[in-house]
């Protein structure tokens, strides 16, 4: 692999834990998964520990939960007996899915809350204005849950790639 290679992958893998990182996902696990989407051939879990320095349980921990977000998977190669794993190449698939999971993980519970939240405050004269602000949070948050569920939704279908391409186009 030429250097000038080398550099570029791991500035990609560093500035993916470190984007990921201001999105509140764990660092290691960004890091992990940007080292198996620059990487053609699957990886065991030695050559991930390897590269990005980090113990078998850390590996370990932060491939379960990317295969959970089906983001990564366990792939065989050859007859060897060591677990290989490989990153979802597909980069909508991989938006599709980083948005069900963050819908379900994050918008839903919100939504919960704030629905309870407006049970909560009664319908007396002084909770009006808390009432008000919190249904209308509501209102924007279930409309954000209403987009990503849709773009969760376009895994396979051409439609949304080309509607947001249409958008980026019209500014």
């Amino acid at each position: 692999m030429s250097e000038g290679l080398k550099k570029a992958r791991a500035r990609f893998v560093s500035t993916w834990g470190e984007m990921a990182s201001q999105w509140g996902i764990n660092k290691t696990m960004a890091r992990v998964h940007a080292l198996l989407m620059a990487s053609d051939a699957a990886l065991s879990v030695d050559e991930i520990m390897a590269a990005l320095s980090i113990s078998r349980g850390n590996a370990s921990m932060n491939l379960r939960a990317l295969a959970d977000w089906g983001l990564v998977r366990r792939v065989s190669v050859g007859s060897e007996r060591r677990e290989y794993f490989q990153s979802e190449k597909d980069v909508w698939n991989m938006c599709c899915r980083i948005a069900r999971e963050r819908k379900k993980r994050e918008i839903e519970p919100v939504i919960g809350a704030l629905e309870e939240c407006l049970r909560e405050a009664g319908d007396g004269k002084e909770s009006a204005a808390f009432r008000k602000r919190t249904a209308e949070l509501l209102e924007l948050v279930r409309t954000l849950d209403f987009v990503l569920g849709k773009l969760a939704q376009q895994e396979k279908n051409a439609v949304m790639p080309r509607v947001l391409t249409l958008l980026k186009a019209m500014s």
